[in-house]
């Protein structure tokens, strides 16, 4: 085979999903793809093991009035690779769980709990009961200490595990018992049907979830929130297209009944993963008003990642651009 047409079989394809992306991004987003009031953002764990007092929470404060968020994720672990958590993490959790309240009513408070993931990483192995059993008990244990909520980021978790839906529904029984939230931050969807299951045969790295796994995962939760960071998208309108048709992707996955709420780069980085000039808040906000379009679907929101990261820029783009 000639180079020319090697050139055109790797090329031409990317410059078509690139024109797509670029596509998605055109256009005015409708007037009512704003605030539900369901938006979150993850807090590090600097919020409960006593490093951050009343002037952070009041700045904090100070930074949500106004906006649609809802739901704090507040970093309580990681859990342990056996799946226990030390309550020693999280000496301050009730001060803080107290002082939130306070300061932020009507907001909940949710415990994040993670780790990284067998086969992949050298951590959970989320397949073994024993390990399900003790990652229940660590969310009971911290509903327990005064959560509203529990909020899951393990990975990278695999579009074939057994073990992770079946851990899904152990804490879902466990927090729909206690009448709290259960949420869990999922990958990115294939942009192509199959495209996880050739990026994990080649790299051995499972980037994506296939649309399906997504919905099981959907299915098993109260609210789910898109990781929609870390593209690779080396310019600000392919990062925005590609978010909106993550938002829709996940639209079409997600039950009804569940929130979706879809993440937003709080952060600079200049990576192969991440290009910080394109990944911006800006264009994930615009994004996934695109992507929402005219749905009307009300439990719908957005999640910034992450506090201690995040500036007044980003803070006012997702202000202007959603709230």
């Amino acid at each position: 085979m000639s180079l020319a047409a090697v050139l055109a079989l790797v090329v031409l394809p990317v410059a078509g999903a690139a024109g797509a992306l670029r596509l998605q991004y055109a256009g005015e987003p409708a007037a009512d793809a704003r605030t539900r009031g369901r938006d979150a953002i993850w807090l590090g764990h600097a919020w409960v093991d006593g490093r951050k007092g009343d002037a952070e929470l009041a700045a904090l404060a100070q930074r949500m009035a106004g906006t649609g968020i809802r739901d704090l994720y507040v970093h309580t672990g990681p859990l342990a690779h056996d799946g226990s958590l030390d309550p020693a993490l999280y000496p301050k959790a009730k001060d803080f769980l107290d002082r939130a309240h306070r300061a932020l009513p009507g907001v909940r408070v949710q415990s994040w709990l993670g780790d990284v993931v067998r086969p992949e990483k050298d951590g959970l192995d989320l397949e073994r009961a024993d390990v399900r059993d003790r990652v229940t008990a660590s969310a009971r244990q911290v509903l327990d200490a005064g959560f509203d909520g529990v909020h899951f980021d393990m990975e990278p978790v695999r579009p074939d595990s057994a073990g992770f839906l079946a851990l899904l529904d152990r804490v879902h029984e466990v927090t729909r018992a206690a009448d709290r939230p259960f949420s869990v931050a999922a990958p990115q969807i294939d942009p192509l049907p199959g495209l996880h299951v050739v990026t994990t045969g080649l790299s051995g790295h499972g980037k994506w979830w296939s649309q399906s796994y997504f919905a099981e995962v959907a299915r098993r939760v109260d609210q789910v929130a898109v990781m929609s960071y870390d593209t690779a998208m080396p310019v600000e309108s392919l990062y925005g297209g590609y978010v909106a048709q993550q938002t829709e992707l996940a639209l079409e996955a997600t039950p009804p009944s569940v929130d979706l709420l879809m993440g937003l780069p709080a952060y600079w980085d200049d990576t192969s993963a991440h290009r910080g000039a394109a990944e911006t808040v800006r264009a994930a906000v615009r994004g996934a008003r695109l992507g929402l379009g005219k749905n009307g679907r009300a439990n719908f929101g957005l999640a910034l990642y992450v506090d201690f990261t995040a500036t007044p820029d980003h803070w006012t783009a997702y202000r202007d651009g959603w709230c």
